[in-house]
C-alpha cells in the first residue's frame, strides 16, 4: 500500500452498493493505505460520496460537518421498516391528501427540529449500530437529534409521488423525513429515490461516475484528486 496521493476525490455512487464498497475498491485498486468518506450514502441511495485519501482522512470531521443537497422522491400511502424501498412493507392506507395538504405539510418541516435516527442506520447504541439490531428484530430507543432543514422545494406532486429537494445539516436522515412527513399526512410515506446533488462545495457535476473508476489507472486518478 502506498500513501503517495492524498487529497479528495468526488464519486457519483451507484445504486446497490455501500458507501464501504467504494471506500474499498479505491483502497484496493489504487494501492492507496488510507481512505475515507465524508459522509454516508444507504446503498439505495445515489450521488455525491466524498473520499479522504492519505492525509486528507484527517480532516473528516470538518467535511462531515457540512450541509448536503438531495433530490428525492417520496410514495405516499405505504410505510416500510426501514422508511425507504429497501424494507418491508408494513402498513397501507388510502392517501386522502390534496396537493395543497402536502404542500402545506412539508412546508412545516423548515427550519430547525429534532429528528429521531431510523432502526435501519449505521448510528450506534450502546455501542452497536442500530441495523444490527434491527436485523434481529430488536428495538430500541434512540434520542433525538436537532437537524436543520434548511431548503425543501418540491418538484413535482403526482399522487401518490412526490418529488423534491432539499438543502439539510448534518446528520439529516432523509429516509425519516419521508416517514415523518407520511406520519404526518396520516397517511404514511417510504423514500423511494434519493440522490445527493451536493456535499458542502462538492457538486455532482464535478464527481467521478463510479462506473469510470473501474477502468482508470493511477495516473488518470491522480489527475481527478482535488489537493488541499
Amino acid at each position: 500500500m502506498r500513501d503517495d496521493l492524498s487529497g479528495i476525490l468526488v464519486v457519483d455512487k451507484a445504486k446497490a452498493m455501500t458507501s464501504h464498497d467504494v471506500v474499498k475498491l479505491v483502497r484496493r485498486r489504487f494501492a492507496i493505505k488510507k481512505v475515507g468518506h465524508a459522509g454516508t450514502l444507504d446503498p439505495s441511495a445515489t450521488g455525491v460520496l466524498v473520499l479522504l485519501l492519505g492525509k486528507a482522512t484527517k480532516l473528516s470531521g470538518r467535511f462531515l460537518e457540512e450541509d448536503k443537497e438531495y433530490a428525492a422522491t417520496i410514495k405516499l400511502g405505504e410505510k416500510t421498516d426501514s422508511a425507504d424501498s429497501d424494507g418491508n412493507l408494513i402498513l397501507v392506507r388510502e392517501v386522502r391528501s390534496s396537493e395543497r395538504d402536502v404542500k402545506d405539510t412539508m412546508a412545516g418541516f423548515l427550519g430547525e427540529m429534532e429528528q429521531i435516527p431510523p432502526m435501519v442506520s449505521a448510528k450506534r447504541v450502546n455501542g452497536k449500530r442500530l441495523y444490527e439490531l434491527a436485523r434481529k428484530g430488536i428495538e430500541v430507543k434512540r434520542e433525538p437529534k436537532r437537524i436543520v432543514i434548511k431548503k425543501l422545494e418540491i418538484a413535482d406532486i403526482e399522487i401518490p409521488f412526490v418529488r423534491f429537494r432539499t438543502v439539510c445539516s448534518k446528520g439529516t436522515y432523509i429516509r425519516q423525513l419521508a416517514d415523518d412527513i407520511g406520519e404526518k399526512l396520516g397517511c404514511g410515506a417510504h423514500l423511494t429515490e434519493l440522490k445527493r446533488l451536493r456535499s458542502g462545495s462538492f457538486p455532482l457535476e464535478k464527481a467521478v461516475p463510479f462506473s469510470a473508476l473501474l477502468n482508470m489507472d493511477r495516473e488518470r486518478l491522480n489527475e481527478s484528486i482535488i489537493r488541499i
